[in-house]
């Protein structure tokens, strides 16, 4: 379950990396990854809901991981600024998963 929660959380960054490089959908190898990327995603992240992850716990996991991988890439790759308030955001949206995960019942 974990590693198709990973495999979708991969995808959906590769995608959203790729949205950013297709240049408004100019370039057709980059929106064909997008595509690819986002279908890839939401089926992997189905397949971990099917296996009996609780959605919010899933979502939190998948969206704080993806904000955190997209925002170091953006700023890596791209030059997008990354400020400390907006690092602090997202230490804020770590912890935020980590409490959905502590707290659910296991």
């Amino acid at each position: 379950m974990w590693l198709l929660l990973a495999g979708a959380i991969g995808a959906e960054v590769t995608a959203t990396v790729a949205l950013r490089a297709s240049d408004g959908f100019s370039r057709p190898l980059a929106f064909a990854v997008v595509v690819a990327g986002y279908v890839t995603a939401f089926f992997l992240l189905s397949r971990v809901l099917a296996r009996g992850l609780a959605l919010g716990v899933a979502y939190g996991i998948w969206s704080a991981i993806g904000v955190t991988l997209v925002s170091v890439i953006g700023a890596v790759w791209f030059g997008d600024r990354l400020t400390w308030a907006q690092i602090g955001g997202i230490a804020l949206v770590a912890a935020g998963v980590l409490a959905l995960e502590v707290g659910r019942a296991h």
